[in-house]
């Protein structure tokens, strides 16, 4: 039987440090992507004319926009951070279609690094804004007594990011092995396909949510 960190089986050690199922899954997951990127990154550079071109270039400048939409202005490193986190989460959603392979972000401590991520970008956001004293004065209005209430919301909304991804992907994972092994391949295919749309989804969906919350750092700032 393999050793297990916080339930996740280890698989090997580096010296004293472990190298666990989800580690893995998700430096693969996170290759794989990167190297995809920068292979579409040379297509647009070389046939900009080539559909595939034409369609990452579609992709990219509805992610901006959208990202306008919600933050009030462009910005590249929301568009960046935004689109970075979809892609990888959608990435983790597709690899736990394969047979065996259990999605990174089935993992609470994958979705709760993600969580974290997003909590540490907002003020720096907010603070590349409108500076260290600006952003922190937000936190004290309208009365300065409601500072804590603002910090909890913070942290708050982190754990629910961090378990809303974690609950919709490892339930719906679950669902659909237990099916198949109850009921082989073919029976919960449909099943299949919509716990991929569901985990296309929730990558959106956090990708969305952590634009929102660096826009309201922006604009925080504003009042």
């Amino acid at each position: 039987m393999k050793p297990h960190l916080f339930e996740d089986p280890i698989l090997f050690w580096i010296g004293t440090f472990p190298v666990t199922e989800t580690m893995c899954n998700s430096t693969i997951v996170t290759l794989v992507v990167a190297s995809f990127a920068a292979l579409m990154g040379i297509l647009v550079k070389r046939a900009p004319q080539n559909w595939l071109s034409g369609l990452a270039m579609w992709i990219v400048e509805t992610l901006d926009e959208q990202v306008k939409q919600i933050v009030g202005h462009a910005d590249q490193a929301v568009s960046t951070l935004a689109g970075a986190l979809f892609l990888f989460i959608a990435g983790c959603n597709l690899a736990g279609q394969l047979p065996g392979v259990q999605p990174a972000t089935a993992n609470l401590t994958t979705s709760s690094a993600l969580a974290a991520i997003v909590f540490f970008a907002v003020p720096i956001a907010g603070i590349r804004a409108h500076g260290v004293w600006k952003y922190v004065k937000h936190y004290f209005q309208p009365n300065p007594l409601l500072m804590p209430l603002h910090l909890l919301s913070e942290v708050s909304r982190t754990l629910a990011l961090s378990i809303r991804l974690f609950g919709n992907v490892l339930s719906g994972h679950l669902i659909v092995a237990i099916l198949v092994s109850l009921a082989g391949i073919l029976v919960p295919t449909p099943l299949m396909a919509l716990d991929l749309l569901i985990g296309l989804l929730q990558a959106y969906i956090f990708a969305v949510l952590a634009t929102v919350y660096i826009g309201a750092a922006v604009s925080a700032g504003e009042d």
